[in-house]
Protein backbone atom coordinates (compact mmCIF):
# COMPACT_ATOMS: atom_id res chain seq x y z
CA UNK A 1 0.00 0.00 0.00
CA UNK A 2 2.77 2.42 0.97
CA UNK A 3 6.37 2.29 -0.24
CA UNK A 4 9.23 4.70 0.40
CA UNK A 5 12.67 4.53 -1.20
CA UNK A 6 15.64 6.75 -0.40
CA UNK A 7 13.44 9.16 1.54
CA UNK A 8 15.18 12.21 2.99
CA UNK A 9 14.11 15.40 4.74
CA UNK A 10 15.81 18.42 6.27
CA UNK A 11 15.08 21.21 8.74
CA UNK A 12 17.02 23.97 7.02
CA UNK A 13 20.58 22.69 6.76
CA UNK A 14 20.03 20.00 9.38
CA UNK A 15 19.30 16.51 7.99
CA UNK A 16 16.38 14.83 9.73
CA UNK A 17 15.89 11.75 7.54
CA UNK A 18 18.37 10.01 5.24
CA UNK A 19 17.86 7.17 2.77
CA UNK A 20 14.76 5.79 4.50
CA UNK A 21 13.22 2.74 2.83
CA UNK A 22 10.09 1.07 4.15
CA UNK A 23 6.86 -0.51 3.04
CA UNK A 24 3.44 -1.09 4.55
CA UNK A 25 1.23 -3.75 2.98
CA UNK A 26 -2.57 -3.62 3.02
CA UNK A 27 -3.99 -4.92 6.29
CA UNK A 28 -0.67 -4.77 8.15
CA UNK A 29 0.16 -3.09 11.42
CA UNK A 30 3.76 -1.91 11.16
CA UNK A 31 5.57 -0.38 14.14
CA UNK A 32 8.47 2.08 14.07
CA UNK A 33 10.49 2.20 17.27
CA UNK A 34 13.49 4.22 18.36
CA UNK A 35 14.76 6.67 20.94
CA UNK A 36 13.81 10.33 21.25
CA UNK A 37 15.17 12.29 18.32
CA UNK A 38 15.48 9.25 16.05
CA UNK A 39 13.28 10.84 13.38
CA UNK A 40 10.09 8.85 13.90
CA UNK A 41 7.73 11.83 14.07
CA UNK A 42 9.50 13.54 11.17
CA UNK A 43 8.99 10.42 9.09
CA UNK A 44 5.24 10.43 9.74
CA UNK A 45 5.08 14.13 8.90
CA UNK A 46 6.82 13.46 5.59
CA UNK A 47 4.41 10.61 4.83
CA UNK A 48 1.40 12.83 5.51
CA UNK A 49 2.85 15.80 3.62
CA UNK A 50 3.22 18.18 6.56
CA UNK A 51 7.03 18.09 6.30
CA UNK A 52 8.52 18.19 2.77
CA UNK A 53 10.80 15.43 1.53
CA UNK A 54 14.19 16.51 0.22
CA UNK A 55 14.97 13.26 -1.59
CA UNK A 56 13.53 9.90 -2.54
CA UNK A 57 10.27 8.43 -3.81
CA UNK A 58 7.00 7.88 -1.99
CA UNK A 59 4.22 5.78 -3.52
CA UNK A 60 0.75 5.04 -2.19
CA UNK A 61 -1.15 2.24 -3.92
CA UNK A 62 1.31 2.50 -6.80
CA UNK A 63 0.94 6.28 -7.31
CA UNK A 64 3.80 8.71 -6.63
CA UNK A 65 2.53 11.17 -4.00
CA UNK A 66 5.75 12.90 -2.92
CA UNK A 67 4.63 16.30 -4.24
CA UNK A 68 1.02 16.09 -3.10
CA UNK A 69 -0.28 18.40 -0.38
CA UNK A 70 -1.55 17.03 2.95
CA UNK A 71 -5.20 17.52 1.96
CA UNK A 72 -4.70 15.47 -1.21
CA UNK A 73 -3.17 12.65 0.82
CA UNK A 74 -6.08 12.70 3.25
CA UNK A 75 -8.43 12.45 0.30
CA UNK A 76 -6.52 9.34 -0.76
CA UNK A 77 -7.08 7.91 2.72
CA UNK A 78 -3.76 8.68 4.47
CA UNK A 79 -4.84 10.02 7.85
CA UNK A 80 -2.59 10.93 10.79
CA UNK A 81 -3.25 11.05 14.52
CA UNK A 82 -0.61 13.59 15.58
CA UNK A 83 1.71 13.46 18.54
CA UNK A 84 0.19 15.26 21.52
CA UNK A 85 -3.38 14.66 20.26
CA UNK A 86 -3.90 18.32 19.14
CA UNK A 87 -7.65 18.44 19.66
CA UNK A 88 -9.51 21.73 19.21
CA UNK A 89 -9.98 22.49 22.90
CA UNK A 90 -12.67 25.17 22.59
CA UNK A 91 -14.87 23.08 20.29
CA UNK A 92 -17.19 20.35 21.47
CA UNK A 93 -16.26 16.68 21.28
CA UNK A 94 -18.82 16.19 18.52
CA UNK A 95 -17.54 19.15 16.48
CA UNK A 96 -13.98 17.81 16.74
CA UNK A 97 -15.17 14.51 15.32
CA UNK A 98 -17.15 16.08 12.49
CA UNK A 99 -14.11 18.12 11.45
CA UNK A 100 -12.29 14.81 10.91
CA UNK A 101 -14.66 13.96 8.07
CA UNK A 102 -14.32 17.32 6.31
CA UNK A 103 -11.69 16.50 3.68
CA UNK A 104 -13.18 13.09 2.92
CA UNK A 105 -16.78 14.26 2.58
CA UNK A 106 -18.25 12.70 5.74
CA UNK A 107 -16.93 9.29 4.80
CA UNK A 108 -17.72 7.66 8.16
CA UNK A 109 -20.70 7.96 10.49
CA UNK A 110 -20.23 9.36 13.95
CA UNK A 111 -22.07 6.36 15.40
CA UNK A 112 -19.01 4.26 14.57
CA UNK A 113 -16.96 6.39 16.97
CA UNK A 114 -19.63 6.38 19.66
CA UNK A 115 -19.65 2.59 19.53
CA UNK A 116 -15.87 2.36 19.89
CA UNK A 117 -15.58 5.11 22.53
CA UNK A 118 -18.86 5.29 24.49
CA UNK A 119 -17.39 7.77 26.97
CA UNK A 120 -17.08 10.33 24.16
CA UNK A 121 -20.81 10.13 23.44
CA UNK A 122 -21.57 10.98 27.07
CA UNK A 123 -19.39 14.08 26.67
CA UNK A 124 -20.37 14.97 23.11
CA UNK A 125 -21.45 18.55 23.98
CA UNK A 126 -18.48 19.29 26.27
CA UNK A 127 -15.42 21.27 25.14
CA UNK A 128 -12.66 18.91 24.08
CA UNK A 129 -10.19 20.79 26.27
CA UNK A 130 -11.99 19.58 29.41
CA UNK A 131 -11.37 15.89 28.63
CA UNK A 132 -8.71 13.85 30.38
CA UNK A 133 -5.55 12.93 28.49
CA UNK A 134 -6.83 9.46 27.76
CA UNK A 135 -10.18 10.76 26.54
CA UNK A 136 -8.43 13.30 24.31
CA UNK A 137 -6.41 10.46 22.77
CA UNK A 138 -9.65 8.59 22.10
CA UNK A 139 -11.04 11.76 20.54
CA UNK A 140 -7.97 12.21 18.31
CA UNK A 141 -8.25 8.59 17.19
CA UNK A 142 -11.98 8.94 16.62
CA UNK A 143 -11.45 12.13 14.61
CA UNK A 144 -9.08 10.23 12.32
CA UNK A 145 -11.57 7.39 11.93
CA UNK A 146 -14.17 9.89 10.73
CA UNK A 147 -12.02 10.31 7.61
CA UNK A 148 -12.42 6.57 6.88
CA UNK A 149 -8.64 6.00 6.61
CA UNK A 150 -7.09 3.49 4.24
CA UNK A 151 -3.76 4.04 6.01
CA UNK A 152 -3.78 5.25 9.62
CA UNK A 153 -0.60 6.97 10.88
CA UNK A 154 -0.42 6.94 14.69
CA UNK A 155 2.20 9.14 16.35
CA UNK A 156 2.94 8.32 20.01
CA UNK A 157 -0.62 7.39 21.05
CA UNK A 158 0.53 6.28 24.52
CA UNK A 159 2.39 9.51 25.34
CA UNK A 160 1.61 10.82 28.82
CA UNK A 161 -0.99 8.17 29.62
CA UNK A 162 -1.25 5.98 32.72
CA UNK A 163 -0.46 2.28 32.18
CA UNK A 164 -4.10 1.19 32.26
CA UNK A 165 -5.03 3.79 29.66
CA UNK A 166 -2.08 2.74 27.50
CA UNK A 167 -3.40 -0.81 27.60
CA UNK A 168 -6.87 0.40 26.62
CA UNK A 169 -5.61 2.54 23.71
CA UNK A 170 -3.46 -0.28 22.36
CA UNK A 171 -6.44 -2.60 22.67
CA UNK A 172 -8.41 -0.25 20.41
CA UNK A 173 -5.52 -0.12 17.93
CA UNK A 174 -5.36 -3.92 17.83
CA UNK A 175 -9.12 -4.03 17.27
CA UNK A 176 -8.81 -1.63 14.31
CA UNK A 177 -6.13 -3.86 12.83
CA UNK A 178 -8.38 -6.90 13.28
CA UNK A 179 -11.08 -5.04 11.31
CA UNK A 180 -8.66 -4.67 8.40
CA UNK A 181 -7.37 -1.12 8.92
CA UNK A 182 -3.78 -0.67 7.72
CA UNK A 183 -1.73 1.05 10.43
CA UNK A 184 1.74 2.57 10.74
CA UNK A 185 2.42 3.04 14.45
CA UNK A 186 5.14 5.14 16.09
CA UNK A 187 5.51 4.81 19.84
CA UNK A 188 8.31 4.96 22.39
CA UNK A 189 6.63 2.08 24.22
CA UNK A 190 8.45 -0.32 21.94
CA UNK A 191 7.30 -3.42 23.78
CA UNK A 192 3.60 -2.54 23.50
CA UNK A 193 3.95 -1.43 19.87
CA UNK A 194 5.80 -4.56 18.72
CA UNK A 195 3.44 -6.80 20.71
CA UNK A 196 0.52 -5.90 18.42
CA UNK A 197 2.48 -5.34 15.18
CA UNK A 198 3.12 -7.67 12.26
CA UNK A 199 6.49 -6.12 11.40
CA UNK A 200 8.75 -3.45 12.81
CA UNK A 201 11.44 -0.97 11.82
CA UNK A 202 14.10 0.48 14.12
CA UNK A 203 15.18 4.10 13.60
CA UNK A 204 18.33 5.86 14.77
CA UNK A 205 19.41 9.38 13.82
CA UNK A 206 17.04 9.60 10.87
CA UNK A 207 17.87 6.21 9.37
CA UNK A 208 16.34 2.74 9.39
CA UNK A 209 18.92 0.52 11.12
CA UNK A 210 16.90 -2.65 11.58
CA UNK A 211 13.74 -4.37 10.40
CA UNK A 212 11.95 -7.66 10.74
CA UNK A 213 8.95 -9.55 12.04
CA UNK A 214 7.72 -7.93 15.25
CA UNK A 215 7.95 -11.18 17.21
CA UNK A 216 11.57 -11.65 16.13
CA UNK A 217 12.48 -8.09 17.12
CA UNK A 218 10.96 -8.65 20.56
CA UNK A 219 13.24 -11.67 21.03
CA UNK A 220 16.37 -9.99 19.68
CA UNK A 221 18.86 -9.41 22.56
CA UNK A 222 20.20 -6.18 21.03
CA UNK A 223 16.69 -4.79 20.61
CA UNK A 224 15.83 -5.83 24.15
CA UNK A 225 18.88 -4.09 25.56
CA UNK A 226 18.48 -0.90 23.53
CA UNK A 227 14.70 -0.40 23.48
CA UNK A 228 12.90 -2.81 25.81
CA UNK A 229 14.66 -2.14 29.10
CA UNK A 230 16.46 -5.50 29.33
Amino acid sequence: MLEAQGLGSRYGRIPALADVALRVDAGELVAIVGANGAGKTTLLKVLSGVQPASAGQLRFEGVEIGRERPRQRVQRGIVQVPEGRQVFGALSVEDNLRLGAFARGSAATIDTVWTMFPVLETKRREPAGTLSGGQQQMLALGRALMADPRLLLLDEPSMGLAPLLVQEIFGHIAALKARGTTILLVDQNARAALAIADRGYIMETGRIVGAGAAAALLRDPQVQQAYLGH
